[in-house]
């Protein structure tokens, strides 16, 4: 059975390419939930104009199917609610000086 563990293991490997942080602790990430083998993944873009839109949603299916044993993997791209910089861990926000 697939964890959410392993799923945020294998997100953090995906940076934004404006970015230098993971979309993981990006804030980008609103949501895994498993079923079994199964995964779906909510996530954000930092703004609803992303040039990086379909590259992001790609790159994480991609990377999820590295996982041994994963079934279907569903990514929703959501807007609402809107991306702010609080959505950030705290490695993100003083990797990038807001902290």
């Amino acid at each position: 059975m697939i964890s959410n563990s392993q799923v945020i293991e294998k997100l953090k490997t995906i940076f934004d390419p404006e970015i230098p942080v993971n979309i993981y602790d990006l804030g980008l990430i609103y949501g895994i939930t498993t079923d079994n083998n199964n995964v779906q993944v909510v996530m954000t873009l930092t703004t609803a104009t992303c040039p990086a839109a379909a590259f992001l949603s790609e790159e994480v299916n991609l990377v999820l199917q590295e996982i041994p044993g994963i079934g279907t993997i569903d990514v929703a791209v959501v807007y609402e609610p809107k991306w702010t910089r609080e959505l950030m861990s705290e490695e993100a926000k003083s990797a990038l000086g807001f902290a």
